[in-house]
């Protein structure tokens, strides 16, 4: 059974009356919490994509790129899409209601905030709009400022990402505790981690880009101190 299909089996108390974010306090368990991350991503980037006020192919593109949709599956993925854009519910709501869902799971907000920021960049420009919402959700989720940091430099290109940035820390840092951060960050984007933490498969592709990131600064801030 597809995740597509199991999203349509969890959306389809929307025909009884349920709203969108109902769904989202249905789905706090595993084996659901995978179907909770997809629609979740799916949804607060719906909302996203009208705070630049257009919804364009290239962000349609971004969500191709983290979730495999077979041809079969894209009416549903379609459907959730269009939902929660046109949901009179403010993204507020959904990104309070998401982050009692992973309350307990700070790692995961992260992941999704990655994933939020992969399709805001999809377009290659970051709309003033779009970062006032990503900072809006990240202060809902939780998510200390610097970790928001972090995820802005990976993403943004406005200038050569810093390498203490992009890890969370800070020169001043003994360097054995920038090594500790390094080392933490690399197993939990290890993709068993990921997994046994109830994400998609393709939440993993978020990751993928992620290492990369991590180890290339650490790599740089390791080679000026040697």
């Amino acid at each position: 059974m597809s995740i597509w299909s199991r999203i349509s089996d969890a959306l389809s108390a929307l025909a009884k009356g349920e709203s969108l974010a109902d769904v989202f306090d249905r789905l706090r368990s595993p084996p659901e919490r995978s179907v909770a991350f997809t629609i979740a991503v799916i949804a607060l980037g719906a909302k996203m994509a009208k705070a630049d006020g257009q919804v364009t192919r290239d962000e349609v593109t971004a969500f191709r790129e983290v979730f495999q949709i077979a041809p079969t599956d894209e009416k549903e993925a379609a459907r959730v899409f269009n939902l929660a854009r046109t949901d009179v519910a403010g993204f507020e709501d959904y990104a309070r209601r998401i982050q009692r869902m992973f309350g307990n799971d700070p790692q995961t907000l992260g992941d999704l905030m990655e994933g939020l920021f992969h399709i805001a960049m999809a377009d290659g420009f970051y709309h003033p709009d779009e970062n006032l919402f990503l900072e809006h959700v990240a202060t809902i989720f939780g998510l200390p400022e610097r970790e928001f940091m972090a995820l802005r430099a990976r993403f943004v290109p406005d200038a050569k990402p810093d390498p203490y940035t992009v890890l969370g820390v800070t020169p001043d840092m003994p360097f054995d505790e920038i090594r500790a951060v390094w080392r933490r960050l690399v197993r939990q984007t290890h993709p068993d981690s990921m997994m046994a933490r109830g994400l998609p498969e393709e939440a993993v592709k978020l990751a993928e880009k992620r290492m990369v990131d991590i180890n290339r600064a650490w790599d740089e801030i390791n080679g000026a101190r040697a």
